[in-house]
């Protein structure tokens, strides 16, 4: 099925739409990934698929959003999401301008509601955020009726992050229904964990929590920023013994610890935290065999997981990256074409 028809009767094949794209998405903005069922998941991973195939024509481009702005606001740093972002909005014809917190009017105390409300005046029409403060994108989203994707916020949020995560799992291990992931390291202060732990049990996964006492979540069952939902999740599990909890397991995710966001001291030790809790061929053998390895990175090699271990055969770091840009590829055309577009 063809979303959208764009005639233009002598632009080359390689400038085609993408093949097999679904075109009903109910959302207007994409700020996690706790309000999304199962099926809305899965739209978006099949449509990556068919982004895919865009990627590996020999002129990667298509007119899909030819007329539409895409704004990147990012508060934060980032090379990954925001490159990734920038070459999803080009592949799909889309005009794409970025801007960054310093260098802008916010050093001049320029607040966030009026920065929303004057990219909206230069007529952006998808507004990509990652900001420091947990909620930042759902008051964007309050200020403007530009779709806001969440690229990142504070504690709380990373729905692509784990959208991508979760289509390079199924990608390696077909079904996810059923299977068992590890994520292992800094899950307090991980967003990308929390937003895995939401995605990856939406799709039937059993997910388990690896780290020190001290870096594990507290109150599961607390309502997240601005969702309204409840946060208990029944195949979630919480343990301490990385080598008891990697047994079997199909996949396993490293997390860097966020020293950034740390008030007061969670560990003893940086070489206590990786004797424990690094990801080492040892630790890999306890795992099934040919376990998927992931990471959302920047890595910290000889910390949360081995050299040996991240550029391995079962390494699947770089496709996440490669990934990436096929599945924010997906989100800004479901959010801009789908049935949610003029919701």
């Amino acid at each position: 099925m063809v979303a959208r028809t764009v005639r233009t009767d002598d632009r080359p094949a390689e400038a085609a739409e993408p093949d097999g794209a679904p075109a009903a998405w109910g959302h207007r903005h994409l700020l996690d990934v706790d309000v999304l069922a199962r099926e809305d998941i899965v739209a978006v991973l099949d449509t990556a698929e068919a982004m895919e195939e865009v990627l590996q024509r020999r002129v990667a481009r298509t007119p899909a959003l030819r007329g539409v702005t895409v704004f990147n606001l990012f508060y934060e740093p980032s090379t990954r999401t925001r490159a990734s972002f920038e070459l999803a909005g080009k592949v799909l014809g889309a005009d794409v301008i970025n801007m960054t917190g310093s260098g802008s009017s916010v050093e001049k105390g320029e607040s966030l509601i009026d920065t929303v409300a004057t990219i909206r005046a230069i007529g952006a029409d998808v507004i990509v955020m990652r900001h420091p403060s947990g909620g930042a994108p759902y008051l964007a989203a309050q200020h403007s009726d530009a779709h806001v994707v969440n690229a990142g916020d504070g504690l709380h949020a990373h729905p692509t992050q784990a959208l991508l995560d979760a289509f390079t799992l199924r990608r390696r291990l077909g079904d996810l229904a059923g299977k068992r992931i590890v994520l292992i390291g800094d899950i307090k202060h991980s967003r990308v964990a929390r937003s895995n732990v939401w995605a990856l049990t939406t799709l039937g996964m059993e997910v388990t929590l690896v780290g020190p006492r001290t870096l594990l979540p507290t109150g599961l069952n607390a309502a997240p920023p601005a969702s309204g939902r409840d946060l208990s999740l029944p195949r979630v599990r919480l343990e301490e013994d990385l080598d008891r909890a990697i047994e079997g397991a199909d996949a396993v995710m490293a997390l860097r610890l966020q020293r950034e966001r740390m008030q007061g001291a969670f560990l003893p030790s940086l070489r206590e935290f990786s004797r424990r809790y690094q990801i080492t061929p040892e630790r890999m053998a306890r795992a099934r065999e040919g376990a998927a390895v992931l990471h959302p990175g920047p890595m910290n090699e000889g910390v949360e997981i081995a050299a040996d271990v991240a550029h391995g055969m079962q390494s699947e770091v770089e496709r996440q990256v490669a990934h990436g840009v096929a599945v924010r590829m997906a989100v800004l055309y479901l959010l801009t074409q789908g049935v949610g577009a003029a919701t």
